[in-house]
């Protein structure tokens, strides 16, 4: 009685464990250009972009795609690096990036405000006037799932910022590739605090869309690689099952993807992890006709 107890013990501490570790699977995002709609210039829109996608790497949750490898897919599809204004396009970039969620977006308030104040400054009484300045930063973000098309979450990020100071006392150069700096300045907190609620309303998007992987090569010894691997939060013993996508699925009246006919084909159980994480081994565990671009998903 006692030994049938322990084992049953152990197989629910091993699920336990097993799905835990399944929670720590990383999903991939990618992030656009935003557009400048405030007119601000300075190259703004690539600006709090960038600071969107340090943001998201050190959050630690999420594999952020590299802007370069993004920028090479926009130029094979004839893009920019911004105004991808439809779902399909957008989508169609992020499956061939391989990401789950793909972020557009565009920056429609970025600025200072002064409002001189009028008083004495400093004890002695010396007449002066101080400015109370003001600094908002408006992203209205847009997130795309890449499967279907579909834009799950469309939000307005702001973030302001205030402080008051003598005439002439401006932060008016802008540097991202100086974070310390700018994050000093009422402008930077301003985008930090929008960029902050960014991040926040991607986390909550990911939550809804499931984790995917890809089989990436099929070998004639019963292994497969696929990726992604460690960096993806993929460990060696956890098991996937691998899915074939069919023909794809329109909407008639709206051009977008419903999805595909999918098929199970099979399970995989993860033995290596390589490439430095970005990929991983895998040995067959039951099935056949597996393929390159084949699905591999937690259930």
């Amino acid at each position: 009685m006692r030994k049938a107890l322990a084992i049953l013990l152990v197989f629910i501490l091993s699920g336990l464990g097993s799905a835990q570790a399944l929670k720590g699977l990383k999903k991939r995002v990618a992030v656009i250009d935003f557009e400048d709609q405030a007119g601000y210039g300075h190259n703004i829109g690539r600006g709090l972009a960038d600071m969107l996608v340090t943001r998201l790497v050190k959050a630690g949750k999420f594999i952020v795609v590299e802007r370069g490898e993004l920028q090479r897919v926009l130029e094979e599809q004839s893009l920019g690096m911004s105004g991808l204004v439809t779902p399909q396009s957008a989508a169609k970039v992020g499956q061939l990036l391989g990401v789950e969620l793909l972020v557009t977006g565009s920056v429609s308030e970025f600025g200072e405000k002064n409002t001189k104040l009028g008083g004495a400054i400093g004890k002695l009484g010396f007449g002066g006037k101080v400015s109370k300045r003001k600094a908002r930063a408006v992203v209205d973000i847009r997130l795309v799932n890449t499967s279907t098309g579909e834009i799950v979450m469309a939000e307005k990020a702001e973030g302001e910022a205030s402080s008051t100071s003598l005439d002439r006392v401006r932060f008016s150069d802008i540097d991202f590739g100086n974070p310390t700096t700018w994050d000093r300045t009422i402008l930077g907190k301003a985008a930090r605090e929008a960029i902050d609620k960014c991040v926040d309303y991607i986390a909550a998007a990911m939550a809804n869309i499931p984790w995917q992987g890809k089989i990436i090569k099929v070998n004639n010894d019963g292994t497969v690689y696929m990726k992604p691997g460690s960096e993806g939060g993929v460990q060696v013993g956890m098991e996937f099952a691998v899915y074939s996508k069919g023909e794809e699925l329109i909407d008639p009246d709206t051009g977008l993807s419903l999805g595909s006919e999918e098929q199970l084909i099979g399970k995989i159980k993860v033995i290596q992890d390589v490439a430095n994480g970005k990929a991983a081994k895998a040995v067959i565990v039951s099935g056949t006709g597996f393929n390159v671009g084949d699905m591999v998903r937690v259930k």
